[in-house]
């Protein structure tokens, strides 16, 4: 089950675990605070756009068990460590991982789920300081997907009215504006999140519907720790502590 380098880790979450790779990208608090902040019916299809790991479609799966969840990675070694993962936690039958571009969107599935969740690379390819392994560096820079592509691949996957959640840096608002309006997206609510009260938001979450109106919500500030250094009370019940 695991490969040299390979660990599991326990979700805390209805007993889900997750193989995680110490040489290679692993999940943060943005894949949880998203997870959070999106939302999946019952009967509802989701897709998560670069799943990594699969942290996503098992953090969806743990909350709110929907019908169907999808998890689209390019990296093949990726997502074959992300399919062990669904079969440790013996979810085969929920998720399924694919070994897919997500700009393939024709494969993946027109007009076909109602939710798009996704952890996009926050930087440019020709910005910031690249990390020297590729896998990391993919997954934190623009390298084989930039945000237009997503969006775009988003609304083709999407149904009329279904939604896409993101999680994304406070910088690139303004192009996530521009491409949610290109591609028929209507931005429906936007959290600003906060290392603390006192210092200036280093991500936001966005909500939007496809073909929705204009009907554009912000919602209070999500603050991570306290001024002593502690989890906020907010954190630790998104964390379920």
């Amino acid at each position: 089950m695991l490969n040299p380098g390979e660990k599991i880790e326990d979700l805390e979450l209805k007993g889900l675990k997750i193989i995680q790779n110490k040489e290679w990208f692993c999940f943060g608090i943005d894949a949880v605070l998203l997870a959070d902040f999106a939302n999946a019916k019952k009967d509802s299809r989701v897709v998560d756009f670069g799943t990594g790991t699969g942290i996503l479609p098992l953090l969806m799966e743990g909350r709110y068990s929907p019908k169907e969840i999808v998890g689209v990675e390019v990296q093949a070694e990726v997502a074959e460590m992300a399919n062990r993962s669904i079969e440790l936690n013996d979810l085969q039958d929920k998720i399924k991982i694919i070994n897919e571009d997500i700009k393939n969107y024709k494969d993946i599935g027109c007009n076909y789920f109602d939710v798009v969740v996704c952890n996009p690379p926050y930087k440019k390819d020709n910005t910031g300081i690249k990390n020297p392994t590729d896998k990391k560096a993919i997954s934190r820079h623009e390298i084989l997907v930039n945000l237009d592509e997503i969006i775009l691949s988003a609304s083709k996957v999407l149904k009329s009215g279904g939604k896409l959640y993101m999680i994304h840096r406070p910088e690139r608002l303004s192009h996530i504006l521009v491409a949610l309006n290109k591609y028929k997206f209507a931005p429906r609510r936007i959290r600003f999140i906060h290392p603390n009260i006192n210092k200036k938001p280093t991500m936001l979450l966005i909500e939007a519907v496809r073909s929705g109106g204009d009907f554009l919500t912000i919602d209070s500030p999500l603050y991570v720790y306290n001024e002593d250094g502690s989890y906020t009370d907010e954190i630790n019940r998104i964390y379920g502590r």
